[in-house]
């Protein structure tokens, strides 16, 4: 069941649903050490230090990180397999046979609503767990949804 790299990309929105959620954390670490300038102003090198430290990591999980994981994500539906590839500095490929999916679900996080996004988590009779599709529009994520019942209904017993 040899395939070349999955073919569908997630949402075009991802990348930037990404970059916010990364944002958000790093947010609160900036007002952290704002406020600690203010009540503790000694030291200014160690506040160089922790703001150079904080633009590094805004630059890698906000800029660098969501455009690099929208080239690597990617998923796609045959016949018989689900096959996604995820990561960003570690990458993993799934292939997960339509004989074994057990569940198909929708998760729509905060700013996925706010983008129109949901994710799609296909549970199968595996020990590696489910399999996610990331990202998607609503109107793909529904018919993926669609498609996978189908297919699995097709297949004949429950793969439990």
């Amino acid at each position: 069941m040899l395939m070349a790299d999955p073919a569908n990309p997630p949402s075009r929105s991802a990348p930037l649903v990404w970059a916010l959620g990364a944002a958000i954390p790093w947010l609160f670490i900036a007002f952290g050490q704002v406020v600690w300038f203010v009540l503790d102003a000694r030291a200014p090198w160690l506040h160089v230090g922790a703001a150079a430290a904080t633009a590094l990591g805004v630059l890698v999980s906000v800029v660098i990180a969501p455009i690099w994981r929208y080239r690597v994500h990617r998923w796609e539906i045959g016949a018989r397999a689900v096959f996604t590839r995820t990561g960003w500095l570690v990458q993993e490929r799934r292939i997960a046979p339509i004989s074994r999916v057990q569940t198909v679900d929708t998760y729509r996080g905060p700013l996925d609503r706010l983008f129109g996004l949901a994710n799609v988590t296909v549970t199968t009779a595996s020990s590696a767990g489910a399999v996610r599709i990331v990202a998607l529009d609503v109107a793909v994520a529904d018919r993926v949804v669609a498609q996978l019942t189908d297919i699995a209904a097709l297949g004949g017993p429950d793969a439990t």
